[in-house]
């Protein structure tokens, strides 16, 4: 099953090359520490997964590159196709030249409308060429007009366009990310996902570092629990509530600690010995909502195959409240620049009404709220 790629803005189309060259770069490479048939096999799923096939013999990643102005698009071509271990299609991405003033209502009004037939037949042309298609993985900026703007009106079309296809918001923020995926999704008010991965350290340190999988798990579950970004930093002081305290203890203790409460949670483990992992820890009762039934919140994917020269790694896939203090910073910041009327003319002179600001609060606080009350 293939994703096609839909990089908008100068952030998509940089981070969507940096994806599509570590995805190449660890498929090319000979660092699996496993058997030469379980390679074989990661490196055919991956392949056609992000990548079709040319003439030439070099994959064509399966990407879309949209941007308001030529610059980025321009270098991110030319640097993908000196590689010479993949590139983008040169028919495959769309740029104007006059950019989006890092407007969002200029985005989503104005070039949304404008360019939308052509944009949307660049992706029907990606998706005609899968066999068969799993979904749409989008990469854009929360800040600037194109990649936030431009990138939610795509996101709109392409939901209109294949209804039954899963679409995966990669969101870039200052401090955090945002992700959207049905498969981590149980309730439509839930839609948030966060990513967590360890080990994390430079490549020339690989060499000299061991891993044990107990040691690696042990750290992610309190990354998960504690909201911590990185190893570094972890709280290791908060604790899931206790089995016997009341619901008043244990909500007064999860604030006090910033105890961070799951909805679903998935661990992709890769590299040697990952079948004897115990992963028990993951499926605690109390670290999630008591609304769901634990055995259906967790799931675990493995893999012999080992990524990126890691001996044993693994990543946390997170339904749960990782994003609430992000999105209520956004939240209060946009109320007051609202209330003082900052730069409200800059949406209204494109179709932006104030009751649309209203009416995008009131959204997001429904979804701070129903994460809060988890």
């Amino acid at each position: 099953m293939s994703i096609v790629a839909v990089q908008l803005g100068q952030c998509g189309n940089q981070v969507g090359h940096e994806v599509f060259n570590t995805i190449c770069g660890d498929v090319r490479g000979t660092h699996g520490l496993c058997s030469k048939k379980e390679n074989e096999a990661y490196h055919d799923a991956c392949t056609e997964r992000f990548f079709s096939e040319a003439e030439s013999g070099v994959p064509v990643a399966r990407a879309v590159l949209v941007d308001m102005e030529p610059k980025v698009i321009s270098q991110t071509l030319s640097i993908a196709a000196r590689s010479g271990h993949w590139k983008y299609d040169d028919q495959s991405h769309f740029c104007q030249k006059q950019g989006s003033g890092n407007n969002w209502a200029n985005g989503y009004s104005v070039h949304g409308p404008r360019n939308k037939e052509v944009i949307m037949n660049l992706v029907q042309k990606e998706v005609e060429k899968c066999d068969r298609l799993s979904g749409f993985f989008t990469i854009m900026s929360m800040a600037g007009g194109t990649g936030s703007g431009l990138g939610a009106f795509v996101t709109q079309c392409l939901r209109d366009a294949f209804p039954t296809s899963f679409i995966l918001n990669h969101v870039i923020w200052p401090y955090g990310t945002g992700d959207l995926m049905e498969a981590l999704v149980p309730h439509p008010e839930f839609k948030m996902l966060g990513l967590r991965n360890i080990p994390q350290m430079p490549e020339n340190s690989l060499a000299y570092s061991t891993f044990s999988w107990p040691g690696l798990l042990k750290h992610l579950r309190q990354m998960l629990i504690a909201n911590a970004k990185m190893e570094e930093g972890i709280d290791w002081q908060v604790r899931p509530p206790c089995p016997g305290s009341s619901i008043s203890s244990s909500h007064s203790t999860n604030k006090l600690l910033h105890f961070n409460t799951s909805i679903a949670n998935l661990v992709i483990l890769r590299g040697k010995d990952m079948h004897s992992v115990d992963l028990g820890s993951f499926r605690d009762p109390s670290l999630y909502t008591s609304w769901l039934n634990p055995q259906d919140a967790f799931n675990a994917w493995k893999t012999p195959r080992a990524f990126n020269k890691y001996e044993k790694s693994a990543s946390l896939v997170s339904n749960s409240q990782f994003l609430l203090k992000p999105l209520d910073n956004v939240v209060g910041k946009a109320w007051n620049m609202f209330a003082s009327k900052a730069y409200i003319h800059q949406y209204t002179k494109f179709g932006i009404e104030e009751e649309d600001f209203l009416d995008s609060f009131t959204t997001l606080e429904q979804v701070i709220s129903s994460y809060t009350n988890l």
